[in-house]
């Protein structure tokens, strides 16, 4: 361990109890993670099955893993699980789905679906509809909770709460008739079985000897449980986070997760890491100053190695275009003088919709970038599509995905056929699936729906049974064959280019399934291929944006994790940074330790902009500095103002950039 720091080694070799890594901005907490388990394994000599650690996204874990193979020699690493915690709540499902009452295909379903399951719901039971995105946030932030729908009921205070704990029931009796599970009882449900089945809590902890939490401060309420559970009274887990990063209080995150560790583990050790190995002393001296007015149960200063650095600059603009077009001309002037790549360079914003002036300036001036956000993979038509009839062919009780298919390519089974199905498979009790055998339905269907229903019915019948005697991906792909898929998107889209992309779309999906069923020596189900896909974010391994050199524009959210040489952190502004929203609320911790990630992704040069006045819903509103900018040291900025005249030398220079742009964009 010559490459770790004393703070780190202590943290590597601390095994005997409980630890709490407090982890700064930059500070190698990954490096700490990698080098433990590969301490455990080589020095400890704990196999690596018996070791999980957890994360909060693929990326990450797959990251985590690469470094971890770098370091072990061929096959120690073995069995070791490096996952999401939906990941490891799915594996822990997996395995215990008989003692919930799922049977082994069960499916999972996505925001969309599980949205859409709402809206029937609702309109079914109170004949209403349109509020279905609030209903669907609050039965999510009840299952983070770990409330049951009964604790919900008796628990509301209003109309409101009362119709949403009503629906929560219906929600979950009809996950359960449908032999599905939506995203968060992937954390609910294993928590649940850990706490009233001793046996299978005692499997569990017995299974995995030691535990390693990644990004602790992001957990909630229920993925503190399962740690807790999972680390028993042996105490046998190190978690690694960072309270003044936690910005995730709005999908249920609990920084207070790392004081109530003291509570549950009074034998805690807490080790802080406080060295940055990212950032220059100017930079963190500001990151310091602003979180110090967030009050800390455990204290940390940052402090680095690497000099003293440029000092801030503040860049006060008219309006939110000049603020684009100023940003844009520094970045210009900044890659002409110093000969750096587009990639260099990030520019962060609190809300999505501040990008367009941005994603305008560079294009009037070529150049590339790429911004965050934009439609899942998942979410595209196409890839639902195919993913239903996939979901459908695991488990025949999924409706959702029956509906979603049965006329997609059409085949004659319109709305009113699948109306009367549903009313006789609902008197029935049973799946659509199912109903479409039964000689009962021919007294609710008539002329050409029956044949056509059953034909379909037999057709998925046939093409389940030897997915599961046989090779999963060429059963796909005869599906897509038989469905004549590429026929219906050109018949579907506006134009043939469009048609072919979203057909290249299915193709990588396909490719895709059949990497992860050739990975490894564990011989994977098509509905083990469907649960494990439906976790994955796909983009992570379709689109190669950290390769392309463009100018990264992106939320201050999804900037957490990620590191930049120079930042550009735009609307610095009252009612903007801290949001509106969030003072009203009263979170302005949150959005301080916000600006204390944005600050601290900058490793070489940081720069502030704000802007006077600000167009906003058609008006003209004007704008205030953001009060986080007067929190900084003041010596430490360097205030610019439009008007200012600037050295000659700098003026031919940034002359000399115009013109070279012009030409590069003329041979274009």
């Amino acid at each position: 361990m010559p490459n770790l720091n004393p703070q780190q080694r202590l943290a590597v070799r601390h095994i005997d109890g409980p630890l709490l890594v407090l982890a700064g901005a930059g500070s190698g907490k990954t490096r700490v993670i990698t080098h433990k388990i590969v301490y455990l394994i080589e020095q400890c000599h704990l196999s690596a099955r018996s070791i999980v650690a957890v994360t909060f996204t693929n990326k990450a874990a797959r990251e985590m893993k690469s470094r971890i193979g770098q370091l072990l020699t061929k096959g120690e690493s073995r069995g070791l699980v490096v996952s999401t915690f939906h990941a490891l709540g799915l594996n822990i499902l997996r395995r215990e789905h008989e003692i919930l009452r799922l049977k082994a295909g069960f499916s999972l379903l996505d925001a969309q679906d599980s949205r859409a399951l709402i809206c029937d719901l609702h309109q079914q039971e109170f004949s209403s509809g349109g509020e279905e995105s609030s209903f669907q946030w609050q039965i999510s932030t009840w299952k983070n909770a770990l409330v049951t729908p009964e604790e919900a009921l008796c628990r509301a205070s209003n109309d409101q709460e009362a119709i949403a704990a009503q629906l929560y029931a219906a929600y979950d009796r009809r996950l359960r008739a449908y032999n599905a599970v939506d995203f968060d009882d992937l954390i609910g449900l294993p928590v649940h079985l850990l706490t009233t089945r001793p046996e299978i809590l005692s499997r569990w902890q017995n299974y995995f000897r030691y535990l390693l939490v990644d990004e602790y401060q992001d957990t909630n309420a229920a993925q503190y449980q399962l740690v807790k559970y999972l680390a028993g009274v042996r105490g046998a887990v190190t978690v690694v986070g960072d309270d003044d990063q936690s910005v995730y209080a709005w999908r249920g995150a609990q920084p207070e997760n790392l004081h109530q560790l003291k509570e549950d583990f009074p034998q805690l050790t807490v080790i802080k890491l406080e060295q940055n190995y990212r950032s220059t002393t100017r930079i963190l001296r500001v990151a310091n100053q602003l979180i110090s007015s967030n009050p800390h149960v455990f204290e940390k200063r940052l402090w680095s190695a690497l000099g003293e650095g440029d000092s801030i600059r503040v860049l006060t603009c008219r309006d939110e275009h000049h603020e684009a077009d100023r940003v844009v001309a520094e970045l210009m002037y900044h890659r002409f003088k110093y000969r750096t790549a587009c990639r260099d360079y990030a520019i962060l914003y609190r809300g999505n919709y501040q990008s367009r002036p941005f994603e305008r300036a560079l294009r009037a001036h070529g150049i590339p970038y790429v911004l965050s956000g934009g439609t899942s993979f998942f979410e595209r038509g196409e890839v639902k599509d195919i993913m239903a009839y996939l979901r459908l062919l695991a488990n025949e009780d999924d409706d959702n995905a029956f509906l979603r298919v049965a006329n997609t390519p059409r085949r004659g089974i319109g709305a009113v056929t699948l109306e009367k199905l549903a009313g006789y498979a609902a008197l029935r009790g049973q799946s659509l699936l199912v109903s479409g055998f039964e000689l009962g339905l021919g007294e609710h269907l008539s002329g050409e729906a029956l044949p056509r229903l059953r034909r379909f019915c037999e057709w998925v019948v046939d093409l389940a049974d030897r997915g599961r005697r046989g090779d999963p991906i060429a059963v796909i792909k005869d599906l897509i064959a038989d469905i004549d898929y590429r026929a219906w998107l050109d018949e579907n889209c506006n134009d043939r280019r469009t048609a072919e992309r979203r057909m290249a779309n299915v193709e990588e999906l396909v490719g895709w399934l059949e990497r992860l069923y050739q990975r490894g020596d564990e011989r994977r189900a098509l509905g083990d291929l469907v649960a494990e896909i439906s976790l994955q974010d796909i983009l992570e391994r379709t689109q190669e944006k950290k390769d392309r050199d463009a100018v990264n524009l992106l939320t201050l959210h999804a900037a957490k994790g990620l590191e930049f040489p120079y930042v550009f952190m735009v609307g610095m502004e009252e009612e903007l940074l801290p949001h509106r929203t969030s003072v009203e609320q009263g979170t302005l911790e949150e959005e301080r330790r916000l600006a204390y990630v944005g600050i601290t992704r900058a490793q070489r040069s940081l720069c502030f902009t704000m802007a006077e006045k600000r167009q906003q819903y058609g008006e003209t509103i004007l704008c205030e500095p953001s009060r986080f900018l007067s929190e900084l040291p003041a010596a430490d900025l360097q205030w610019e103002r439009e008007g200012i005249p600037r050295d000659p030398a700098e003026r031919m220079e940034r002359g000399q950039v115009h013109l070279a742009n012009l030409r590069e964009m003329l041979r274009q």
